[in-house]
């Protein structure tokens, strides 16, 4: 399972290369007491062509939607930041690894208005493995219903994937791991299925590929979209629509999808198994189609790999 960080050489910042160890904010910048952070979790994968980057305009699409949204748009072009995390790729040697782009603000403003503190970006990237541990991917995850809802829609903009949101997630996570459990699967404010704590959520119910409509409640997910493109592709029906709880434990098959969480299968909710209390087949068929084209095993046909 996903722990301590472990260090690269170099981030990129603001147009430059620094020392990992260099790359620090002040105590009283915004992004350090309001949690003013605006970021991607991209993967890249060793193929045979060389390192790649899973839908990396997307990501960075979606790193300058969240900025628009937080009125923290960054001095550099959309065009830059993708080359600047080739870049630190690159730079830093590595193949299978995280990519962290960061837009942030800065020390400068005594309160709650932004204005004074400037607006600085970054990008980091480090080795990745399982992020649910070695076995999740083959074995799939046990996880509860948390005690913890999602924001309502128009409290947070859970379109925008931005720091402080992250706080509703750790609790997710916190409360799960005490329990027992991997993770959380996360529920709206009336009460339907939202997603995971930090992943988005699929059902299979009689062969249909399910996941909740996006309604204010969670974030839409780069990995979530490639899932419905990829379940079409294999022949499968897809729905987004509203779930409610109960639906998780009559499902044939669920599973978790997200840059970290990959394609993860879920073998068990509040302790009831799911299915047959495994892996279920279509989850496995949508995995290995989605690890073969990461990995560069198979083609690419929607242009999602971006060569460092």
């Amino acid at each position: 399972m996903a722990g301590k960080l472990v260090s690269s050489e170099w981030v990129w910042r603001d147009g430059e290369f620094v020392r990992w160890e260099d790359a620090t904010v002040h105590l009283l910048s915004l992004a350090v007491q309001f949690g003013s952070s605006l970021f991607e979790g991209i993967r890249c994968y060793d193929t045979p062509e060389g390192p790649s980057i899973f839908r990396l305009d997307a990501h960075i699409a979606r790193l300058f939607r969240s900025c628009k949204i937080y009125r923290m748009v960054p001095p550099h072009t959309r065009e830059a930041i993708e080359e600047a995390c080739r870049d630190t790729v690159r730079k830093n040697g590595l193949k299978n690894c995280y990519v962290r782009p960061m837009v942030l603000r800065g020390y400068g403003a005594a309160g709650l208005d932004p204005t004074e503190s400037p607006i600085e970006t970054a990008i980091a990237t480090w080795p990745w493995g399982a992020y649910l541990g070695a076995d999740a991917l083959e074995a799939g995850v046990d996880v509860c219903v948390s005690t913890w809802n999602r924001p309502a829609p128009n409290t947070f903009p859970s379109h925008a994937k931005a720091a402080g949101h992250y706080n509703n997630a750790q609790l997710i996570k916190m409360e799960a791991l005490t329990n027992g459990y991997a993770e959380g699967i996360v529920l709206g404010t009336h009460g339907r299925v939202s997603e995971g704590g930090g992943q988005n959520l699929f059902l299979i119910q009689d062969g249909v590929v399910v996941t909740p409509e996006l309604d204010g409640t969670l974030l839409q997910g780069i990995t979530r979209d490639a899932i419905l493109i990829l379940a079409t592709d294999i022949g499968l029906e897809t729905r987004e629509k509203p779930i409610p709880r109960e639906d998780l434990y009559t499902a044939d098959e669920l599973f978790f999808t997200g840059t970290a969480t990959e394609v993860t299968p879920i073998r068990s909710v509040d302790r009831i198994e799911i299915g047959d209390g495994k892996a279920g087949p279509l989850s496995r068929e949508i995995q290995k189609r989605f690890m073969a084209i990461v990995t560069g095993e198979a083609e690419d046909p929607h242009g999602w790999r971006t060569l460092v």
